[in-house]
C-alpha cells in the first residue's frame, strides 16, 4: 500500500509536535510538509515550516489540524480549493464557525472532533445510551480538567459528551446547555446541563459526566495519561478519510459506532 502524504498545521505546537513524532511510527504516513502562522528556518523532521499556502499543501493528500477556529478556516479555505481531505481536532468554534465547516464540508471530505481518542468517543457513545435509557427521570451535570494552558472551556470533549447527552433524549444541545462553571470545586444539577471546567498543572484530560435521580448517582469517566491516544486516533482518521466522498464525518464514524 502507497504512504499517504500527510501535512501536519501548527506543527510547533503541543498536538503539532506529538502528531510529528506519532506519524513517524506509522508505516501508513509520509510527512511531506507542517506549517506555522509565523516564518521560521528551524527544521521540523527535516522539514522547514511554511505558512499555510497553496505550495504547502500541493503535495499532501490529507491535512491534520490541531490549532485555533481562524487558523482551522484558513486551512479550510485553501484545502477546498485544493480538494484536500482535512482531520480537524481544533475546538472552541463558534456557532457561525461551525456553519461554514459544514459549507466547507460540501465540497471536500472532513473529519471533526473535539477528542480523537478511542477511550473518549467510547464514552460519549455509552453517554448517549445512558441518556436515552434513563430518561427524563435523571438529571445530568458535565465535569473536565485541562492544563492551566488550554483556553477554551468548556473542553470540546466536554461538549461533545453534552451533545452525546442531548441526542440521547432527541434534543439540541444549544438547547438544554445550562451555567458553564470555571474552577469550581463543586457545582449543582439543573435541568438543563451544568459543566464545571477546571485548569490546572499540566492534566493532559479528564472528564466525567454523572446522571443523578436525586436517589442514586451513576457516573461514566475517562482519563488520559498521554497525549499520543489524540495524535494516533487522528492518523487513524486520517487513514479512513482518504477513500470517503465530501461530507462532514466524526470519530464516531470512522470507528463504526451505530
Amino acid at each position: 500500500m502507497a504512504k499517504i502524504n500527510l501535512t501536519i498545521t501548527g506543527c510547533l505546537g503541543r498536538m503539532g509536535q506529538q502528531l510529528i513524532r506519532s506519524s513517524k511510527n506509522t508505516r501508513n504516513f509520509k510527512l511531506v510538509s507542517v506549517t506555522e502562522n509565523k516564518k521560521t528556518h528551524r527544521k521540523i523532521s527535516g522539514l522547514v515550516p511554511q505558512l499555510n499556502s497553496k505550495k504547502a499543501f500541493k503535495n499532501t493528500n490529507v491535512i491534520i489540524d490541531f490549532t485555533n477556529p481562524k487558523c482551522t478556516l484558513e486551512v479550510l479555505n485553501i484545502a477546498s480549493k485544493m480538494r484536500k481531505r482535512v482531520v480537524i481536532g481544533t475546538t472552541g468554534f463558534s456557532k457561525r464557525e461551525e456553519e461554514i465547516i459544514k459549507k466547507y464540508s460540501k465540497k471536500i471530505p472532513i473529519l471533526k472532533a473535539g477528542n480523537m481518542s478511542l477511550g473518549v468517543n467510547l464514552l460519549v457513545y455509552l453517554t448517549e445510551l445512558a441518556s436515552k435509557s434513563l430518561g427524563n427521570n435523571f438529571l445530568a451535570k458535565i465535569f473536565e480538567v485541562h492544563h492551566k494552558k488550554k483556553k477554551d472551556h468548556p473542553s470540546g470533549t466536554a461538549l461533545m459528551l453534552g451533545k452525546g447527552i442531548a441526542e440521547g433524549k432527541n434534543k439540541d444541545l444549544s438547547k438544554i446547555i445550562g451555567k458553564k462553571y470555571f474552577n469550581k470545586k463543586s457545582f449543582p444539577y439543573a435541568k438543563k446541563i451544568n459543566f464545571n471546567s477546571i485548569r490546572k498543572g499540566k492534566v493532559i484530560g479528564e472528564h466525567e459526566v454523572k446522571f443523578s435521580s436525586g436517589k442514586e448517582i451513576i457516573t461514566l469517566n475517562h482519563e488520559s495519561f498521554d497525549r499520543a491516544l489524540y495524535s494516533e486516533g487522528a492518523l487513524r482518521a486520517a487513514k479512513w478519510l482518504i477513500n470517503k466522498k465530501p461530507g462532514l464525518y466524526s470519530m464516531k464514524n470512522v470507528l463504526n459506532f451505530k
